[in-house]
């Protein structure tokens, strides 16, 4: 992964690498290659990683059929 950095900015840089790996889940495979992880507990984290998006997709897919309200928009202050 590489980054550009602009006019000796090295912060702005940062933020960007450290938003790009947020993005591509380097940090979670990170902290889950620290320690072992045993195979029951890996098969029931990733059964809960599927119901919370299985869980998601249906609230997105209710909210476009009209269902549930759409999410809550934020107020802007002037």
């Amino acid at each position: 992964m590489q980054v550009l950095v602009r006019d000796n900015n090295v912060d702005q840089a940062l933020r960007v690498l450290k938003k790009r790996m947020q993005r591509e889940g380097i940090f979670r495979e990170m902290r889950a290659r620290e320690s072992y992880e045993k195979p029951s507990e890996k098969r029931v984290r990733e059964q809960a990683e599927a119901v919370r998006r299985h869980r998601k997709m249906e609230k997105k897919k209710m909210q476009r059929e009209g269902l549930l309200p759409g999410p809550k928009k934020a107020a802007r202050t002037r």
